[in-house]
């Protein structure tokens, strides 16, 4: 049975890849680095900022240590919050969904973006009132797809809601749009519906439920899938 639901936002709620992209482009030109969208859409989304840039980096032979790094996440965030300022981000249905689901059980969100980033797009989008907390990459020393982000988020829950009996991993709902964020989840012992925002189905099979967008997504359906499950 489903008891908690954990949400990625990039890529899953907002409309917000593409965007993280040309962040990261304009700050690693003044590298002599052009990241091509294909290939960060193949290898890349779902990284946090630390593990993209020392990624691209060592891979084109920069030479960066963590401080460095560090200066250029400042750099990127800059971009990026000018970029997400005034703009609507919400893929179509994905309201909905996060509205059906807060009714029935407690929700965070697991993301690999800054707090700051983070709230802002919650905010923007008149949902942060719906999560009961964000677990974003200052919180975790390892990016997805470690698994460190999504075991926090089950702690969080823990510490705020004090249900007993605890809520357990099993009875988590991921909702996800990477392979790096399903094996993430699911080293965490949660389940996984992938939603095709930013990648095909095939890429996501390894979900244990694939929809093409939030407009294909019956919660009920959904939820009785686990029960199911659990039941044998």
């Amino acid at each position: 049975m489903i008891r908690a639901a954990i949400f990625d936002l990039d890529g899953t709620l907002v409309d917000t890849e593409p965007l993280h992209l040309a962040a990261f482009n304009e700050v690693l030109r003044g590298r002599g680095i052009e990241l091509p969208r294909d290939d960060y859409f193949a290898r890349l989304v779902g990284y946090d900022d630390r593990d993209c840039f020392a990624a691209v980096l060592a891979e084109h032979g920069k030479q960066a240590g963590a401080q460095e790094i560090a200066g250029l996440i400042v750099s990127k965030t800059a971009v990026y919050q000018r970029m997400i300022a005034d703009r609507d981000l919400l893929y179509p249905g994905a309201e909905r969904f996060v509205r059906q689901c807060a009714a029935r059980f407690p929700l965070l969100v697991a993301t690999g973006t800054l707090r700051a980033e983070a709230e802002m797009i919650l905010r923007r989008a008149c949902l942060r009132a719906l999560f009961i907390d964000v677990i974003a990459a200052e919180d975790v020393a390892r990016g997805k797809p470690d698994p460190a982000g999504f075991i926090a988020a089950l702690g969080r829950i823990g510490f705020l809601l004090r249900r007993r009996p605890a809520i357990r991993a099993a009875e988590c709902l991921v909702v996800e749009d990477t392979r790096a964020g399903i094996e993430a989840a699911h080293r965490a012992g949660m389940n996984v519906l992938a939603v095709c925002n930013t990648a095909a189905a095939p890429a996501l099979a390894a979900a244990d439920i694939v929809c093409n967008t939030f407009a294909d997504i019956d919660l009920d359906s959904v939820l009785q899938r686990f029960s199911t499950d659990e039941g044998g």
